[in-house]
């Protein structure tokens, strides 16, 4: 090596130490390769933890324990084979860990259904596992749902084709079946001592909570009627179940186009008397209706109290009850969100996942956020820059697990100790992967025509001597909320590893949290004229579109836009409606036609009775369709589906793809075979990056500054 040569790798490390964000760029695979952790989940009993982590398409459960918390691999699935893992749970003794393999379950149709994105002749079969916790052999136990373990820990009980069925953990018995019921019988939850199943039976328009003590007695029914009933939770001494009732299907049909309140209240079964009771009913107010968010009412028996999510007071809060209380107390209180909720084994704290802290920007962050039930007291216990979610407490709590992220770190596992400030990761980051290039992403705050004040992330890359295109991104759900940090949900995760990678490439990118997503409150997750009644939501996409073009290092001939889902919906919208400012996009798997499909039904063709507006219903529904604006369309585009998809039917945009190539606009397409809306094979997500990325730089001509 000679002197010169020496000379330019000190002083590119040199750069690299004094400029953590330097021009050196990196390729999309680089940026994608890191592993990510989910489904953290702890034993009632002792410091066991599991969790499931997806490297590369590679999915595997793994285990550790306390104090220390060494992670140690449990299985070995060492194929991108797309088969997901899910319904994650340790024994009560900690000795078991169960898991379910296969199918789609985060899907809106056929999420247990197999998935074959290999495009096997003969696909594997959804299908439940069980492994000691010390480590051996997984052994299969067969097709089957929603497994969950006796508290015996001796005992897996779940579903299958719609009865509840029984057998050995370790598979050394043959499966028997529990129930042959009329419905579809479901989600199994055991007493506490391990005597009576609750489960739900669902009968079409009606659901009932069952409880079954034993082949030879009779399921008792908790005070059926013609409703709906979910959710049902053992009090701690196994004597009662608390439930969630919401009105049977039918009755007057009301307006399409206004939004109706969702009435549901919470009752209490008693299983020695056979007696129920409402002990608590949702004010009847928008807010009011039955929430719609991660984990529903996430409702809980712990120790004493009932505690529950509501919107009432316009934010997804917590609540506590006792049965004989006149009203529920609150139990947080500001404006932010909760979600990831759960309870310590002792029956005193709630835990949660909240975007609030001592920092004005930790509206667009998540921290972890303690709950005293008795006291009403709440406190966050993770401030500070980084983002933190899905936390669990260890039986004996002494130790609060979750998930933690930076701007720069992708998410790892982490592990708090009882009265410490700092906490200990469980895993690093893959060697090769370029934090030290990622960028820092700002929060912007912009105002849509209505006024309405939006946030955004923008991702940029240093100074320009010369204006640089721009990208926006537009996230699905909708009920979504991009943060400054990479994400807790895979899909956005790698959103944000793309806003990353687009910006190296010398775009300044700008992600969206438009109304109809979360984290700002009811108001802004429910607006009016929206989705299909009118989709008031792109006012802010055109306000992104429009306070880039006024940045002064932003070309506004070059000004972008991607997304998938709904965000692919909104893309196809923006490209529709507004190619003078949008120049070119990429659309993965977006809604095109709201009157096509799926939702034909909603406007009840077939019922002689119908709703106030039905009339009007369809065209309003029409004028809120992409497909309508084809006309208008003339921005170059590529649009990517998978024909397995299970959130957003093929059909939507293969209709739409015939509509631009009548059109003759400038189309390319990526059709991937067997493959559904998450790309379950990791080999199919970097090729959609790949091909998203290279079409936005070469039909926005952008160059990277590197």
């Amino acid at each position: 090596m000679d002197l010169t040569y020496q000379r330019l790798i000190g002083l590119i490390t040199l750069l690299s130490c004094l400029l953590p964000h330097t021009v050196f760029s990196f390729t999309p695979e680089q940026v994608r390769n890191y592993a990510f952790p989910f489904s953290l989940t702890v034993a009632e009993t002792g410091q066991r933890i599991a969790w499931v982590v997806n490297e590369e398409g590679r999915r595997n459960v793994f285990v550790a324990e306390g104090p220390e918390f060494e992670p140690r691999q449990l299985t070995q699935y060492d194929v991108d084979d797309g088969q997901e893992i899910t319904s994650l749970s340790l024994s009560a003794d900690g000795n078991w860990v169960v898991f379910l393999r296969g199918g789609e379950h985060s899907s809106n149709w056929d999420g247990e259904a197999t998935i074959n994105p290999l495009s096997l002749p003969f696909p594997a079969s959804v299908h439940m596992v069980s492994v000691p916790f010390a480590g051996g052999a997984t052994t299969d136990l067969g097709e089957g749902m929603q497994p969950v373990v006796h508290p015996n820990s001796r005992l897996v009980t779940y579903e299958k084709d719609g009865q509840l069925w029984q057998q050995a953990i370790d598979g050394s018995s043959e499966p028997a079946a529990l129930t042959k019921l009329r419905g579809r019988n479901h989600s199994p939850t055991w007493s506490p001592d391990g005597t009576h199943l609750a489960f739900i039976s669902d009968r079409g328009d009606l659901a009932y909570i069952g409880i079954y003590k034993g082949p030879d007695a009779s399921i008792v029914w908790a005070d059926p009627d013609f409703d709906r009933d979910s959710y049902p939770r053992w009090s701690p001494d196994s004597k009662q179940i608390v439930y969630v009732r919401r009105p049977g299907v039918g009755g007057k049909p009301d307006p399409l186009l206004e939004d109706q309140h969702r009435p549901w209240e919470l009752r209490v079964f008693d299983l020695a008397s056979r007696q129920s009771e409402r002990i608590w009913k949702a004010p009847t107010t928008l807010a009011g209706s039955y929430p719609r968010s991660q984990g529903g009412v996430n409702l809980h028996w712990t120790g004493d109290y009932i505690v529950f999510l509501s919107y009432e007071d316009g934010w997804p809060h917590l609540y506590r009850l006792k049965p004989g209380d006149p009203e529920a107390q609150l139990l947080t209180d500001g404006p932010f969100m909760v979600e990831h909720i759960s309870a310590s084994a002792d029956g005193r704290y709630m835990l949660a996942s909240a975007n609030t802290g001592p920092d004005p920007l930790d509206k667009d962050r998540r921290h972890i956020l303690e709950i005293d039930i008795q006291q009403a007291t709440q406190r966050v216990l993770t401030p500070g820059e980084d983002l933190e979610w899905t936390p669990v407490r260890t039986a004996d709590g002494e130790f609060t697990v979750f998930l933690s992220a930076t701007v720069q770190r992708p998410p790892q596992p982490a592990g708090l100790k009882r009265g410490a400030a700092d906490w200990k990761l469980l895993a690093q980051s893959p060697e090769g992967f370029p934090a030290d290039r990622l960028v820092t992403p700002k929060q912007v705050v912009f105002k849509a025509a209505d006024g309405l004040a939006i946030h955004g992330s923008l991702f940029t890359l240093g100074k320009t001597d010369k204006p640089r295109p721009a990208v926006i991104y537009i996230h699905g759900g909708p009920s979504r909320q991009m943060l400054l940090g990479w994400h807790y949900s895979s899909y956005y995760s790698n959103a944000y590893a793309m806003n990353q990678y687009l910006a190296s490439q010398g775009f300044a990118v700008l992600a969206v949290n438009y109304r109809l997503g979360i984290g700002y409150g009811y108001d802004f997750q429910n607006p009016s004229e929206s989705s299909w009644r009118g989709a008031s939501e792109y006012l802010d996409i055109v306000a992104a579109g429009e306070w880039l073009a006024q940045q002064p290092d932003i070309d506004p001939t070059r000004i972008g836009v991607y997304g998938g889902s709904y965000g692919g919906y909104l893309t196809a919208m923006a490209l529709g409606r507004d190619s003078r400012l949008f120049a070119a996009g990429v659309d993965i798997h977006g809604v095109h036609d709201r009157t096509l499909g799926r939702y034909q039904s909603r406007f009840e063709i077939d019922r002689f009775e119908r709703s106030p507006d039905a009339e009007r219903a369809p065209r309003v529904a029409w004028d809120s369709s992409p497909a309508s604006d084809v006309t208008r369309w003339t921005s170059p585009v590529l649009i990517i589906h998978g024909d397995d998809d299970r959130n957003v039917d093929i059909e939507q945009s293969t209709d739409l793809v015939q509509r631009l190539r009548q059109q003759g606009v400038l189309l390319e397409t990526m059709l991937i075979v067997d493959d559904s809306h998450h790309w379950m094979r990791h080999e199919n997500q970097i090729r959609v990056n790949a091909a998203t990325a290279d079409f936005l730089i070469r039909r926005l001509n952008a160059t990277a500054t590197h």
